[in-house]
């Protein structure tokens, strides 16, 4: 019972110091911290005040942000346009700031998906044809490429192995 006596009488973080500790651990957009800090317990109109002063010291960027999680989407996971474009919206990002950011790095989505497909072959040899590009294509497809690309870029990759072979 010492324990809950503890928890009890300790001081609780105010707004200020929960939005802090929120983008220590990964930055955040706008709408995402204010649905965390209300689902806190945390008054409306505190969250505003706190999140506005953050915006002013640049502390929430949702420009930036929507950039940070573009360029992750796009180099690292080597994601379609579709796929980013969704990562931005469930976290809150808005729509003309998710296009703009998408139409800036979403570069050539064709030669990603072809980068990607050719990536995964390895992982394919010994696979019937029929199979391979199932899965391909698949992959494309949960990757956030349209699925006429997905298509194109499975097949080129896998003519590509066809010829080496």
């Amino acid at each position: 019972m010492g324990t809950r006596a503890q928890r009890v009488s300790k001081q609780p973080k105010s707004c200020h110091e929960r939005a802090l500790g929120l983008l220590a651990v990964r930055p955040r957009s706008r709408r995402e911290l204010e649905g965390r800090l209300l689902q806190a317990g945390f008054d409306r109109g505190e969250v505003a005040d706190v999140l506005e002063r953050l915006e002013r010291v640049g502390l929430i960027d949702d420009a930036a942000f929507a950039r940070a999680v573009a360029e992750q989407g796009f180099g690292v996971r080597r994601s379609g346009s579709r796929a980013v474009r969704a990562a931005l919206a469930a976290k809150g990002v808005a729509a003309e700031t998710t296009a703009s950011v998408i139409d800036e790095l979403g570069g050539d989505e064709e030669a990603r998906a072809l980068d990607l497909a050719r990536s995964r072959l390895t992982r394919l040899r010994g696979i019937p044809p029929e199979r391979a590009f199932a899965r391909l294509s698949g992959l494309l497809g949960r990757r956030g490429y349209p699925p006429a690309t997905s298509r194109r870029a499975a097949r080129l990759a896998l003519e590509v192995q066809e010829a080496e072979d």
